[in-house]
C-alpha cells in the first residue's frame, strides 16, 4: 500500500511589485529588440543596479524626436537610472535588463509600452507622439550595484574599492579625502587635489550637500564615485556654483577621518580622537563601570596652554587608575573616557562646570577655567562577573557596591549613587537563595537597596518614583516601618499630606519605638499644611470681600515672605540612608516640592479659604443673579 506523504507547506506567494505588474501587461509583438552592436560578457543589469546609457528616440520613418547625444541635439550627458527605483517607461523596464555592457540595440515599441501606457508614471512632452510606434536606440555604457543615498535618486554612490571597518564620518567629524569632480559629459571641474588630501569638517557646508551625503556612507580607505544631481550641488568653498551643470560626478578616496563627538550637544564638551584604538566601537569601550588605567595631560585653555598636571611627569610615570561610575574624576573626563577604545588617544575640551567647578580643583587651576585633557586609555578591567559565585560572595560584592553608593550619596552625587544601587538590584534578579537563612538575608538586603533608591529619588525631586520604589518593599512586607517612613516623607514632599499622615500614624501602630520619629514627622506635615494654607489665603485675600461692582486683584507673594517658602533646598537638609534593616531612620526629611504641593491641595484649600472669607454670601449673590436673569427671560418671552 502506498504511503501518502503530507505535502510540504507552501510559502505564501510574494505580492508582485508595481513594476512587475506593469511588465505582466506586455503582449507579444508590442516590444521587439534588434541588436545593432553586441556587448561584452554575459552579465546584464538587475534590480538595484544603476544603469548608464544613451537613448535616441526615432519615428518609424527615422525622424529623431529626442536624444541624450550631443550630435542629435541632446546635452551629451548619459541617462542614469536605478532599476527597481527609477520611474521609466515599461519598454525600458523590460529591455534594459537584457543588455550587457557596451551593447547597442534598437527597441521597437508600440504605444502601450512607452508613453501611451495607461497610467504611465512618466509624462511625455506636449508635442511627443505618444500614440505612435517608436524606435528607441539604446547604448548600454555601464551598470553596477548602486548605493542609493537619497530617496529621489539625486545622490547615488558606486563603490570602486571597499573600505575598512564599519564606521562612517558624520557631524562634527574631521575628514581627509582625495576628491576630484567632473560634469556628466566629462568636463573636469576640480582636478584631484595635489600634495595633501582635502580636509573639511563634516556638517559645516564646506563641500556640496550631495557630496557630503555620499561621503557619509563611506568607510576608511574606500574609493567611490558619487553621482550628485543639481538640486544637491549647494555652494561651498570646495565647489562654487557652476551654471548650467545638471549633475557632477565626484571621485572620492576617503583617506582618514577623526572621530569628533559633541558630548553635550551644545559644543561645549568636545572629544576629538587623535589616535585610533583597538577594537570595535562601541562594543569594546568601557561603557560599564570598570577599573580604568589612563595617562593624561591637563592643560588650561589659555594662550600658553599651561600644563597643570601630567601623569608621566607628576605621577612618577605611573598611570592614573580609577573606577568609573564613582565620581573619582571630573564628570567631563569620565564621560569621554567611557567612549574610548584601548590604545586610543583623545583630546578633550571641557567647560568649567564639567571640569573642576564641581570637583576638587588643583591648586594651579584658576576658578572657572576651561580645560583641555590629552587622554590615552591604556586599558580597563570589566567588573567582576557574579556567575558562579556562592551566596556569601554575592552578598559581599553587593555590600561593596552599596557602600560606594552610600559614599556618593553623602557627597551629594545622587544619580551616581542610584546607579550603584540599581546595578546590584539588576544582579539580584539572577540570584536564587537556597535556604530560609539566605532568603532572609537576600530579602533584607534588597529592601535596603530599594529604600536607598527611594532616598535618591527624593533628593532628585522625583517624589512619585520614590513612592513607587517604597511600594515595592511595602507590597512584600506591609509592616516595614522604614519603608512607611520613607514613603510618608515622599508623600509629604509631593504635597499628599493625608497620605503622609496615614503612613506616619501606621508606623506608631506597628512599632511604638518609632513614635518619636513619627510624631516629629506628623508635626512637620502640620507645619507644611499651615504654610500652604497661609500662602493660598494670602494669594486670594480680598478676592471676595469687595462690594458688588468692585474689582479685586489676586494677591502676590512679596519678597519678604519668601522666608516662609515650604520648598526648602536640598543643601539645607540631610537624608539618612538605610544602613541596617533593623534600625529606623532618625532624620525627618524637610524637602517639600512647593509646586506639586500647591497643585495637589489647591481645590480643598481654596474651599476652606472661601469658607473663611464668606463664600456663602458670594453664593447667595450668584444665585440671586441667575434667578433674576431667568425671570427677566420669562417676562420678555
Amino acid at each position: 500500500m502506498a504511503v501518502i506523504e503530507a505535502a510540504a507547506p507552501q510559502k505564501p506567494k510574494k505580492e508582485p511589485t508595481d513594476d512587475e505588474k506593469r511588465r505582466m501587461k506586455i503582449v507579444a509583438g508590442s516590444l521587439m529588440k534588434a541588436v545593432i552592436r553586441p556587448g561584452g560578457g554575459d552579465s546584464t543589469p538587475s534590480d538595484g543596479d544603476q544603469v548608464i546609457y544613451h537613448c535616441t528616440v526615432r519615428t518609424v520613418d527615422g525622424v529623431i524626436i529626442e536624444s541624450s547625444r550631443s550630435e542629435y541635439g541632446g546635452k551629451g550627458i548619459p541617462i542614469r537610472s536605478v532599476l527597481g527605483k527609477s520611474k521609466m517607461i515599461v519598454g525600458l523596464l523590460e529591455g534594459l535588463p537584457t543588455m550587457p555592457k557596451g551593447e547597442i540595440a534598437m527597441l521597437k515599441m508600440k504605444p502601450q509600452v512607452h508613453y501611451g501606457e495607461d497610467d504611465c508614471p512618466l509624462s511625455a512632452p506636449s508635442d511627443f507622439p505618444k500614440d505612435d510606434e517608436l524606435h528607441f536606440e539604446i547604448e548600454m555604457i555601464d551598470f553596477f550595484k548602486a548605493k542609493v543615498v537619497s530617496d529621489d535618486l539625486g545622490v547615488v554612490k558606486k563603490v570602486i574599492t571597499e573600505g575598512q571597518g564599519w564606521e562612517s564620518p558624520r557631524e562634527p567629524y574631521e575628514v581627509k579625502a582625495w576628491i576630484s569632480a567632473k560634469t556628466g559629459d566629462g568636463k573636469v571641474l576640480v582636478p584631484r587635489t595635489q600634495g595633501e588630501p582635502f580636509f573639511f569638517n563634516f556638517g559645516k557646508s564646506e563641500i556640496p550637500k550631495g557630496l557630503e551625503m555620499g561621503i557619509g556612507t563611506m568607510s576608511r580607505q574606500e574609493k567611490a564615485v558619487i553621482y550628485v544631481s543639481r538640486q544637491y550641488l549647494t555652494p561651498s568653498p570646495f565647489l562654487p556654483v557652476v551654471e548650467g551643470v545638471e549633475e557632477v560626478h565626484f571621485e572620492v578616496e576617503l583617506v582618514h577621518f577623526i572621530q569628533v563627538r559633541d558630548m553635550l550637544g551644545d559644543g561645549r564638551l568636545i572629544k576629538r580622537r587623535i589616535r585610533d584604538g583597538k577594537g570595535e566601537f562601541p562594543m569594546d569601550c568601557p561603557l560599564h563601570d570598570s577599573l580604568l588605567r589612563v595617562h593624561y595631560k591637563g592643560m588650561i585653555l589659555n594662550e600658553e596652554k599651561t600644563i597643570f598636571f601630567d601623569t608621566r611627569v607628576n605621577n612618577n610615570g605611573q598611570p592614573l587608575e580609577f573606577c568609573s561610575g564613582e565620581g573619582l574624576v571630573p564628570e567631563g573626563f569620565e564621560m569621554c573616557v567611557r567612549l574610548m577604545l584601548p590604545g586610543e588617544i583623545a583630546l578633550v575640551t571641557c567647560p568649567p562646570d564639567y571640569a573642576y567647578d564641581k570637583f576638587a580643583r588643583p591648586a594651579n587651576v584658576p576658578e572657572g577655567a576651561h580645560i583641555q585633557w590629552e587622554i590615552e586609555l591604556l586599558g580597563f578591567e570589566m567588573p567582576k562577573d557574579w556567575t558562579g559565585l556562592d551566596f556569601t560572595s554575592i552578598i559581599d560584592e553587593a555590600e561593596k557596591i552599596r557602600n560606594t553608593g552610600n559614599r556618593l550619596f553623602k557627597e551629594g552625587k545622587f544619580e551616581l549613587a542610584k546607579a550603584k544601587y540599581d546595578k546590584v538590584l539588576r544582579e539580584f534578579n539572577h540570584v536564587n537563595p537556597q535556604d530560609d537563612e539566605e532568603g532572609k538575608t537576600f530579602s533584607n538586603t534588597r529592601n535596603l537597596l530599594y529604600l536607598n533608591v527611594a532616598a535618591c529619588y527624593l533628593k532628585m525631586g522625583e517624589c512619585r518614583k520614590s513612592i513607587e520604589t517604597c511600594n515595592k518593599v511595602i507590597e512584600a512586607n506591609p509592616g516595614h516601618v522604614k519603608a512607611l517612613y520613607r514613603r510618608g516623607m515622599a508623600f509629604m514632599a509631593a504635597g499628599d499630606f493625608e497620605e503622609a499622615k496615614s503612613d506616619f500614624n501606621k508606623m506608631i501602630q506597628l512599632d511604638k519605638s518609632t513614635e518619636p520619629d513619627a510624631t516629629a514627622a506628623l508635626l512637620k506635615v502640620k507645619q507644611q499644611e499651615q504654610e500652604v494654607e497661609k500662602k493660598q489665603r494670602k494669594q486670594f485675600k480680598g478676592l471676595f470681600d469687595k462690594k458688588p461692582g468692585e474689582i479685586s486683584e489676586v494677591g502676590t507673594e512679596e519678597d519678604g515672605d519668601k522666608t516662609a517658602d515650604v520648598n526648602q533646598k536640598n543643601d539645607d537638609q540631610e537624608e539618612d540612608l538605610d544602613e541596617d534593616t533593623s534600625e529606623s531612620s532618625r532624620e525627618v526629611e524637610g524637602n517639600v516640592a512647593q509646586t506639586s504641593a500647591t497643585q495637589t491641595t489647591f481645590w480643598p484649600r481654596l474651599l476652606r479659604v472661601l469658607g473663611r472669607v464668606g463664600w456663602t454670601t458670594m453664593l447667595f449673590n450668584v444665585t440671586f443673579v441667575f434667578v433674576l436673569a431667568y425671570l427677566l427671560n420669562l417676562w420678555f418671552n
